[in-house]
């Protein structure tokens, strides 16, 4: 999924980077607002590691983003 795509369906998204990045608070992420910078600037405040790092991160969970992500668990089968 495109980074694009993460930011336009954020409130939906927010739960994933929650279970990935669980020390972030729920107003931060709202505040990251799908913002991928905004993210990667708050990771390495909680977590201690440095931006290349968060950076690293964040692509590895981009890359297993899924359109699953976007279904409500309602409409799951």
């Amino acid at each position: 999924m495109n980074w694009d795509r993460i930011e336009g369906n954020w409130k939906q998204v927010s739960g994933k980077a929650k279970e990935q990045w669980g020390k972030l608070t729920d107003d931060e992420l709202a505040v990251v607002a799908g913002r991928r910078d905004q993210l990667a600037g708050k990771i390495p405040e909680h977590y201690g590691v440095a931006r290349d790092e968060a950076d690293r991160q964040i692509d590895a969970w981009r890359s297993r983003a899924s359109d699953l992500w976007l279904v409500k668990d309602e409409d799951r089968i």
